[in-house]
């Protein structure tokens, strides 16, 4: 079994999917802003019988970014970072100006060039799988959402035209579209007792490797807002 990278690897759905392919063979390379994490990730990983490595890049350095997992050569992507930074938190769409969704859409801008980092070796080897996770306000309108609204719809499609593109080359692609706080997660942590409208990540987690073994879909919607 290849490598897996996760990319935005947090305590909640990034530890999941983590465990979950690791629980397949998969070795799984750790990738997030900072290491602060790392050994209680690996200690954890480890324990479960799954072999593991961390690394430090933010997705939105290219640079960095592109460095790190040309070394890790993966064969299935997984792409799901978060940020709490205020600088990151959504613009109603009637206060959304061009600044603000130019700065929303880096995060699609971060997974395009994940993604080309990955699959010149995916498509060269035949095999190979990329998982994007974006957010509910892609297929639901979400109006205090504005910007990220905007750009959770970009990631979506992309990641659903690379479903067809790829098909006929032995990659997978798709979309895990959430709507609700994942639990364990940083910001259900950072919500604390007022964490309302909650998904288990072991359970999104489950259904990733489902469409990734399976390839027959290009999304599932996760839904625990009633929208």
């Amino acid at each position: 079994m290849g490598t897996v990278a996760v990319l935005g690897a947090g305590p909640g759905l990034g530890m999941s999917i983590a465990h979950r392919f690791g629980r397949e063979g998969h070795r799984i390379a750790l990738v997030s802003r900072s290491a602060e994490r790392h050994p209680g990730y690996l200690a954890e990983l480890g324990a479960a019988g799954i072999e593991a490595e961390a690394f430090v890049a933010d997705v939105r350095d290219r640079e960095r970014l592109v460095a790190v997992l040309t070394g890790i050569a993966p064969e299935v992507l997984y792409y799901g970072p978060a940020a709490l930074d205020p600088a990151d938190w959504p613009k109603p769409i009637t206060e959304a100006d061009s600044g603000a969704v130019r700065h929303a859409m880096s995060w699609v801008y971060a997974a395009v060039d994940a993604v080309g980092a990955v699959l010149p070796g995916m498509t060269e080897r035949g095999r190979g799988g990329i998982l994007l996770a974006g957010g509910l306000s892609a297929v639901v309108p979400m109006p205090a959402l504005g910007n990220l609204a905007l750009s959770s719809a970009a990631l979506r499609n992309y990641a659903i035209t690379l479903h067809a593109a790829l098909a006929e080359q032995g990659v997978y692609a798709g979309t895990l579209t959430i709507g609700g706080l994942i639990e364990r997660g940083d910001i259900h942590r950072f919500v604390g007792a007022a964490a309302v409208h909650t998904l288990n990540p072991d359970d999104i987690a489950e259904t990733a490797w489902e469409m990734y073994a399976k390839r027959e879909r290009a999304e599932t919607v996760f839904n625990a807002l009633g929208s």
